[in-house]
């Protein structure tokens, strides 16, 4: 165990994510509750090097379990990304005398996690990112309720597809991972998924629209995942090949917002809570990760620069579904 009275500081860093606010909670009030004190520093990485820290106690994190988003709000710091950042950081947090560190966030969170953890501060990471691209974790925070909200959107836009008889071409994030597109083509029912990790031709998605047209479809869904291409151009393309009515739909930062599903909520709480336990049992270096049913420890390496690969049974799947 720690010192008495060990100090507990949380941040949330990179692009933010349904259930980060149900992380936060977590780790105050597993802190407050194991006699720690709970600090929060706002505005990620680049808070920390301007010295923006605040206490929390467990009113702090009173009404926060449904929001979205994160009170505690998110940056990218390009001062943090060198070695003097890095440097000032350590200082910072050693002068704040902080034990241990909870870094809520995705891949780019936990390089800098790492970094500190290097230098001598306990840290563990929570990841939180719509992508769901932490391999050393089967889901991240945020991705089943960004999946929802896709899924609720591309709804809305079958309803007017079918009305007026058009395709949709729908963009959602995903600049180097196809996973949010795949699985809510897969979810949402629909026609053609194109990803990044794998190629397709445009002559292919007319076939897909032509095959839906001679079975008497009135309507066709493409989601894209924004790595693979931009739904406007590939609108304009799919409208001259095929002589199709086509429209474009790029969901864009809707997809981050909104409250967290009930999954989200309890994945966060979890992964929170087990993130307090590990700094005072005196780990660091680690990350939370969900395995199974598991709430488990991964060495925070894993938690960058490997990606979950595209799973091909579920894109062969959606396409066997669409037919």
């Amino acid at each position: 165990m720690l010192a008495d009275k060990p100090r507990i500081a949380v941040l949330t860093s990179g692009g933010d994510a349904p259930g980060m606010n149900a992380a936060i909670r977590a780790v105050v009030r597993t802190a407050i509750a194991a006699g720690a004190d709970a600090w929060g520093i706002e505005r990620g990485f680049e808070g920390l090097l301007e010295r923006s820290f605040r206490p929390l106690s467990l009113g702090s994190v009173g009404g926060v379990l449904d929001r979205g988003g994160t009170f505690l709000a998110t940056s990218r710091s390009e001062r943090f990304a060198t070695e003097e950042g890095i440097a000032e950081a350590c200082s910072i947090l050693h002068d704040g005398e902080i034990d241990g560190l909870v870094v809520i966030g995705g891949n780019g969170s936990f390089r800098g996690a790492q970094r500190l953890h290097e230098c001598g501060i306990k840290v563990v990471g929570v990841p939180a990112t719509i992508d769901n691209d932490v391999a050393a974790t089967d889901t991240c925070i945020g991705f089943d309720t960004t999946l929802n909200t896709i899924c609720d959107a591309t709804s809305k836009v079958r309803d007017t597809a079918s009305s007026h008889e058009r395709t949709f071409v729908i963009e959602v994030m995903g600049r180097e991972s196809g996973m949010l597109a795949l699985y809510a083509g897969l979810a949402s029912g629909a026609d053609c998924i194109l990803v990044p990790e794998v190629p397709w031709r445009l002559e292919d998605v007319c076939s897909c629209i032509a095959r839906g047209v001679s079975r008497g479809k009135k309507h066709t869904i493409v989601i894209v995942a924004e790595g693979a291409g931009r739904a406007f151009g590939i609108a304009g393309d799919l409208a001259e090949a095929c002589s199709q009515h086509v429209r474009a739909v790029v969901l864009g930062h809707i997809q981050r917002g909104g409250a967290p599903s009930a999954f989200d909520r309890i994945l966060a709480s979890r992964m929170g809570s087990a993130a307090v336990k590990a700094l005072l049992s005196g780990e660091s270096g680690q990350m939370t990760a969900l395995k199974s049913a598991d709430i488990v420890l991964a060495p925070l390496e894993k938690g960058y620069g490997f990606r979950h690969p595209l799973r091909q049974e579920l894109y062969d799947l959606a396409m066997v579904l669409a037919l």
